[in-house]
């Protein structure tokens, strides 16, 4: 088998003769923490490349010039869609823990690395190609490895250095990820085309299919939630629907829960019964009810969100993946409102974790997307759906996306105490009916909650004391916040879902779904407790 890469034109390397990569600290020692690992016996050793392309066209110094005791990883869409971008897209370099050299890059440490190298390296005359043969050695070519970043302790670590910090498909020594704009990538001859047809060179081949952009973030992700692979699309609902089509057979069954985003409701009662799937809705903390579900049904998907929308409800998804995999289901957990930070839903037994990566993960109101992680084999079956659908994010996205990730953690615990602190706040107030969050010992799930969330996220949804003008006005004298949808952002939102949301329903229909004219939610940003504080208690005593 083997993989071909894109020209290198010499003048490129001319003039960067000197380059040389900053030294790195010796990430090669046990990794703190386990991560998910997917082996492959696909592997390539690089250390002939010293000897035969470097040496001739100095390539090293632009691309492999690394110290000792560092393991180059590439990620695992990069190593197995992308191609046409440069050898380190394709081919990671490994180096032995032995003691460095005065010279490491010395002809003679290249000549040993070249004599015992296990890979076929073939310059044409023009340096157009470099054509690597897989061998079994010690840099991975597909499968999935979350090694790069094996050596990150935490969470804010990994959003900030996940898909990019080492594993980075692209080749450039920029901090920034650099944002692909193309629809389409080419090959160089027809017969590589042909192979990348036979499976024998790797490309992405088309915009919808891929792009080194969104690889990055697909990574990223996936090494918080802890997932083999992910997938991103332009949406939330995006992935909602998608991935509802793609599990659920026609004629199938699922189960959801009755507090829900409306557009999900709307898609899952109108139609996905077209395509002949029946449904069974249940309250998210009614056990019985699933299993009888379960027992009456075939039942291929369990789909919830927890925290739900917009009362916060938590489902005990432990103990609910153990009953649905007892009967051979799906479980597919809608974590937006939690994020990856204050809830592993796949840790906790869930097969998929979905998330509108528009909100907290993105986290700046500035871009559209949603994501699903999980096993290799679920998210290609989506995937491929996916290609055919369309819903592809561009990349000028997926770089916002990224932007936003590495303050993610930051966000988050701001996010965390504020709603927590406010909520108690709320709950003592005199014009405030009742407050759905929960980190409150009132809710519902609580214990549920402080079982499987670290935090209890950045929304809070109350039901003032008063009618729907009352709520209007106290919507209205808030000065922070922006009255918009949406939510888990930087800036403070707050809405009125009966206006907002089900305005198209009476107030009979609205109350069918729980929806008070008098509730509101309040989505806290980033600014300071004390300020929204004050915010919050002067449009009360407005009322």
């Amino acid at each position: 088998m083997a993989v071909s890469t894109s020209s290198f034109a010499p003048r490129v390397f001319n003039a960067y003769s000197s380059f040389d990569c900053r030294p790195d600290p010796d990430f090669s020692g046990a990794p703190i923490g386990d991560k998910p690992r997917v082996a492959s016996s696909r592997r390539v050793t690089a250390s002939s490349l010293y000897a035969g392309v470097i040496s001739s066209r100095g390539l090293s110094s632009l691309i492999f010039r690394f110290p000792p005791n560092f393991v180059r990883q590439l990620s695992i869409k990069a190593r197995r869609n992308c191609s046409n971008i440069g050898v380190a897209q394709i081919v990671a370099a490994s180096w032995s823990n032995g003691p460095a050299s005065d010279s490491p890059y010395s002809a003679s440490a290249a000549s040993a690395h070249a004599a015992s190298a296990a890979v076929t390296v073939t310059v044409n005359d023009d340096v157009s190609g470099v054509e690597v043969c897989i061998d079994n050695g010690s840099v991975q070519i597909g499968g999935s490895d979350n090694s790069t970043t094996s050596f990150l302790s935490s969470d804010g670590s990994i959003t900030v250095h996940a898909g990019e910090r080492l594993g980075r498909g692209i080749v450039t020594d920029a901090i920034t990820t650099p944002v692909v704009n193309t629809s389409a990538y080419f090959f160089k001859k027809t017969q590589e085309l042909i192979d990348f047809k036979e499976k024998r060179h790797t490309s992405f081949e088309y915009g919808r299919y891929g792009n080194p952009t969104t690889v990055v973030v697909e990574e990223k992700i996936s090494a918080l939630e802890g997932a083999e692979s992910t997938l991103i699309m332009a949406s939330g609902m995006c992935a909602s629907t998608v991935m509802l089509m793609a599990l659920v057979p026609a004629g199938g069954h699922m189960v959801t829960t009755t507090d829900c985003y409306r557009k999900t409701r709307i898609f899952i009662e109108n139609f996905l019964p077209k395509m002949g799937i029946s449904v069974t809705v249940i309250d998210p903390a009614d056990v019985d009810g699933l299993e009888a579900a379960l027992s009456e049904n075939k039942v291929s998907l369990f789909f919830t969100e927890s925290p739900t929308n917009p009362f916060l409800r938590c489902v005990d998804i432990e103990r609910v993946s153990k009953m649905c995999h007892s009967k051979g289901a799906l479980v597919c957990i809608d974590g937006t409102f939690a994020t990856p930070l204050n809830q592993k839903a796949l840790a906790l037994g869930a097969d998929l974790v979905l998330h509108s990566a528009t909100k907290f993960i993105g986290g700046h109101n500035d871009v559209l997307a949603g994501c699903i992680s999980g096993s290799e084999k679920l998210v290609t079956e989506i995937r491929t759906l996916h290609h055919i659908l369309g819903g592809t994010l561009n990349p000028n996205a997926a770089y916002l996306i990224i932007r936003g990730m590495k303050t993610l953690h930051l966000r988050v615990q701001q996010q965390n105490s504020t709603a927590l602190r406010m909520a108690e706040v709320l709950e003592a107030h005199p014009r405030v009916r009742c407050v759905y969050y929960p980190g409150l010992p009132s809710h519902p799930e609580h214990e549920i909650a402080k079982k499987q969330m670290t935090g209890f996220g950045g929304v809070v949804s109350f039901e003032v004391d008063g009618d729907l003008m009352t709520t209007i006005k106290f919507v209205d004298a808030l000065k922070i916040p922006y009255i918009a949808p949406s939510f888990g952002g930087c800036e403070s939102i707050v809405d009125q879902p009966a206006i907002m949301s089900y305005w198209d329903l009476s107030q009979t229909e609205r109350r069918k779904y729980g929806i008070e004219d008098n509730l509101v939610r309040f989505s806290f940003g980033v600014e300071d407790f004390e300020d929204l504080k004050a915010d919050v208690l002067q449009a009360l005593g407005s009322i």
